[in-house]
């Protein structure tokens, strides 16, 4: 598989990245093999938070022995100094390692939460200790607004950003390039999540695919386009929907990987219409 620089870190990481939360809520013998399954699909790339259920209890014994052959980053929500000391503490023992290849900020959304990471109290003096003390690598963040993704960029010079990439949110609503363009200009690592997402669930909706807050599309062909396209972006790598079937498709839309065409374009083009962006710009 396709690899990739995140950034100025001198890292590579393949262009499909695995979800932690796909081993939520699976036996662990499932675990191993999905784990085993990706290792040998070419991915090295591995995604987890402790908010996944209890995807970190499944994956830490997933990656026993194949540890050292991964990227492997985590995440806090929590946006105070021992708060997310205790996250990132309980993360390591419970992944079985010493240490995170990429320590990452999840899901920034306000200007108001910055302002609190960045206070005296706030996350940003556990994450830049546990840089210093070789616990964590490289530094990033995820977040969903265009807002928090630029006030986060403007505050410290991370190494990556985690953010939407999405067909119809670019397509229909634009959402996403200015971020990418600020992310490119200072040198960050670019990884896109939402890659196969179609729009927000209606209210009273059963998602069939639950461990996701968004209707996922449910058309092979089309996902598999829709995650080229966001792969076609500048960026390093994207993560599919939370179960191991959009991984799979997404495994089979990076085998010998070629950026969409235009009349790829126009297909997309087409197929959005009507469709509410997940993230509209605001």
């Amino acid at each position: 598989m396709e690899k990739r620089l995140l950034g100025k870190t001198g890292e590579t990481v393949s262009i499909v990245g695995f979800g932690g939360i796909i081993v939520s809520a699976e036996t662990q013998q499932d675990a191993n093999n999905y784990v085993a399954e990706a290792i040998d699909s070419g991915v090295n790339y591995f995604d987890v938070a402790p908010t996944y259920g209890d995807a970190q209890d499944k994956l830490g014994p997933a990656l026993v022995g194949k540890r050292k052959d991964v990227f492997l980053a985590c995440k806090t929500e929590n946006r105070t100094k021992d708060g997310a000391r205790a996250l990132l503490e309980q993360s390591l023992k419970t992944l079985r390692t010493d240490y995170f290849d990429l320590y990452q900020l999840h899901a920034v959304s306000t200007a108001e939460e910055v302002e609190k990471i960045f206070s005296s109290d706030g996350a940003f003096e556990t994450f830049l200790k546990a840089k210093q003390e070789g616990l964590v690598k490289h530094l990033g963040f995820s977040a969903h607004s265009e807002e928090a993704a630029i006030a986060l960029m403007e505050r410290y010079d991370f190494n990556s950003i985690l953010f939407p990439v999405n067909w119809a949110n670019i397509i229909n609503s634009g959402f996403g390039p200015k971020v990418i363009a600020k992310a490119k200009e200072k040198g960050l690592g670019i990884l896109a999540i939402k890659a196969m997402a179609k729009t927000s669930l209606d209210d009273g909706v059963v998602n069939k695919y639950p461990k996701g807050w968004y209707e996922a599309i449910d058309d092979k062909e089309l996902a598999k386009l829709a995650y080229r396209y966001t792969l076609s972006q500048p960026i390093t790598a994207a993560i599919p929907p939370g179960d191991i079937e959009h991984f799979r498709w997404a495994v089979e839309a990076a085998s010998d990987f070629k950026p969409v065409t235009k009349e790829e374009i126009s297909i997309l083009k087409e197929k959005c219409k009507g469709i509410n962006s997940l993230f509209p710009l605001k």
